[in-house]
């Protein structure tokens, strides 16, 4: 049960938004970031998923799921689709490159049948209004293969209509032509989301990811011709050869092609956990200062061009669906990031995907052999999970609606789970006095407001009621930085 209030902006205020007026002015300040942008989780989820044990069992998840038939909540699916074609050096997805089509053929016929053993648990009729496809590169599988794991998916679960949900599939441009975005298309997906992480030349080289300006506009092309609802572009900053000139360049580029949203997420070098990394120059990565100023150059000149900063490397249109939902404080987070459908159960299938069941967590094995071995003996590949707590609840509630809503309420929160706040989480405001001190955060009447430069580090600010983290420092848990 989400405690989040949801306040309505007057009309003024709301097209203000609406146009990226008052932006200008979020601090993409080279000074402040740099003062706050400490290491710490994503916050797809509360509880994070360091928080999943392998003691999590199958009737936990039973018991989750009738939860949530008691619910009749609608539904979200995901598919992992793990296969490339070739390598990305800079790449951390769950992926294999492969050329074999015997392998892809075995994990397809694995899919189709979790997708038959998860669907059976579920109540007839609960409507999926949001599905995903994700990898891996999905569009690597071929057309009568793509067209059969659609038609399994609709046989067992109620998919409503395209024009009512949003349907959306992660695309290598180099794996798609004219055919194959019109079979998507006609598949249903309404929603297609471009890799492209840079224009410049030398990157890609340098990422073994080459795929032509030329290439991406003849794509964007086809994609408006075929009246897909949305588009959206991946960028990555902090890549082997880039430069903050390099970049802007890219930037420009990026907003003539005018994309629905653009994610613009920051690269991390970890080559000891992702050995393909290794094969970049190191000394080739521009510096930490490059990489902020890359950051707030390119980010200014998105707002400038139109787009709203959503949160969290997410920028989109005024008009775009996460626009409208985050002026009205409706936005919500999973764990394929920001999304519209708030009250959603999302159904994970595929190797190392996730779900979020009622209030429950889960995630299938991150080995591919292990996935397939368990399913070919009938079973479901559920790894690792998590049931939350009462607790874990209350901290959920409250790290969802300032990453989300960009506020804490007090009064519902107090209401719900009936506690005092002041009393409960003494500790917790002594933290949130000196953020407020820093011009993160300012405190109201009802509880507290994220400012319009405190939601560029807002991470920080549900570091402070993240039960879980001292103790994951403690034992010398890495994170990102959080910007």
């Amino acid at each position: 049960m989400s405690s989040a209030k949801v306040i309505w902006l007057d009309k003024e205020h709301e097209m203000a938004l609406a146009l990226g007026k008052g932006q200008e002015t979020a601090a993409w300040d080279k000074a402040f970031i740099e003062k706050h942008d400490v290491a710490g989780p994503r916050y797809t989820s509360y509880p994070t998923a360091l928080q999943f044990h392998e003691e999590f069992s199958q009737e936990d998840y039973r018991l989750g799921v009738q939860h949530s038939n008691q619910s009749k909540k609608p539904l979200s699916v995901y598919v992992h689709l793990p296969f490339c074609e070739s390598l990305c050096y800079y790449c951390a997805c769950n992926k294999i490159v492969t050329k074999s089509s015997q392998s892809m053929r075995h994990y397809l016929d694995n899919l189709i049948l979790e997708i038959e053993k998860r669907a059976v648990d579920f109540t007839d009729g609960r409507p999926v209004y949001q599905m995903h496809w994700g990898g891996g590169t999905p569009t690597y599988y071929d057309g009568p293969e793509l067209t059969e794991l659609m038609y399994h998916l609709g046989r067992q679960f109620h998919m409503v209509d395209s024009n009512r949900g949003e349907f959306s599939i992660e695309v290598d441009p180099r794996s798609v032509d004219t055919d194959k975005l019109s079979l998507l298309k006609g598949l249903g997906f309404n929603r297609i989301s471009l890799g492209i992480q840079d224009f410049d030349e030398d990157v890609q080289k340098a990422i073994n990811r080459v795929q032509p300006l030329g290439q991406i506009q003849e794509l964007v092309s086809d994609i408006r011709a075929l009246q897909y609802g949305s588009l959206n572009f991946d960028l990555i900053y902090g890549l082997p050869a880039q430069t903050p000139r390099s970049v802007m360049k890219t930037v420009e580029q990026v907003i003539d092609l005018s994309p629905d949203r653009i994610s613009l997420f920051n690269y991390a070098h970890l080559p000891s956990r992702f050995k393909a990394q290794a094969l970049m120059d190191e000394a080739a990565l521009p510096s930490s200062q490059e990489k902020l100023e890359i950051l707030c150059e390119s980010s200014q000149r998105l707002i400038e061009a139109g787009y709203v900063y959503i949160g969290m490397d997410h920028f989109a249109k005024p008009d775009d669906e996460l626009a409208v939902a985050l002026r009205r404080e409706v936005l919500h987070r999973n764990f394929q990031g920001y999304t519209t459908y708030k009250d959603a159960d999302l159904v994970g299938v595929g190797v190392s995907s996730i779900s979020q069941i009622a209030d429950t967590y889960s995630q299938n094995t991150r080995s591919i052999k292990e996935y397939q071995a368990l399913l070919d003996d009938k079973q479901l590949p559920t790894k690792y999970g998590v049931t939350l707590t009462e607790e874990d609840k209350l901290r959920r509630d409250i790290i969802m609606s300032l990453i989300c809503g960009n506020h804490l309420e007090i009064a519902p929160l107090e209401e719900t789970y009936k506690i005092d706040f002041k009393e409960k989480f003494s500790k917790e405001l002594e933290l949130m006095g000196a953020l407020t001190r820093d011009g993160i955060v300012e405190e109201n009447q009802t509880g507290f407001h994220v400012t319009e430069k405190g939601r560029l580090v807002v991470r920080r600010v549900c570091m402070v009621f993240d039960e879980y983290l001292p103790d994951h420092l403690k034992n010398g848990q890495r994170f990102s930085r959080i910007i």
